[in-house]
């Protein structure tokens, strides 16, 4: 008499049941797999918040300011001294707690900044990296030296025609 444990211990063997064998690519069926078994988003209030419509609805305003305000700040940071991305990345988490919209936009940046960071890593895409970060480099410090050669240390607006 079969009780199902065989079958289970096949399917963990091969990763896969019998049903699904052949039915899919193996890493868009784990990609489904994946979404279809997530858990529902549930909001990360407290108890005594969830409990009252009103509250609940002011937390999540709440979070959403906060989480607004430090995305803000990352934008900010971009073209100012300070952690730009990182700072977005945390508007983004902070979102993330209290909406499913949030949730999957960071799910998918994860997965997006993953696939980039393999990529950085391939030889060939390295190497031009480099080769193009020298040419920038070299053509900096050319522009610069003919600003010093023509100008010396003046600052620009303080050059005479």
């Amino acid at each position: 008499m079969n009780t199902g444990s065989n079958r289970e211990s096949s399917e963990s063997a091969t990763g896969a049941s019998p049903e699904s064998a052949g039915s899919a690519p193996s890493g868009a069926a784990a990609d489904a797999d994946a979404t279809a078994k997530q858990e529902p988003h549930v909001s990360k209030a407290p108890a005594f918040i969830q409990a009252r419509r009103s509250l609940h609805l002011s937390w999540q305003v709440g979070v959403f300011v906060v989480g607004l305000a430090v995305i803000v700040a990352g934008i900010a940071m971009l073209v100012l001294p300070g952690p730009g991305w990182v700072a977005i990345f945390a508007g983004l988490f902070i979102w993330a707690t209290e909406f499913a919209w949030a949730q999957v936009v960071l799910r998918w940046t994860k997965r997006k900044v993953s696939e980039a960071a393999q990529k950085a890593l391939d030889p060939k895409v390295r190497r031009r990296n480099i080769i193009l970060t020298s040419v920038g480099l070299v053509i900096a410090g050319a522009l610069i030296g003919f600003y010093l050669w023509k100008y010396g240390l003046t600052l620009p607006w303080h050059v005479k025609k």
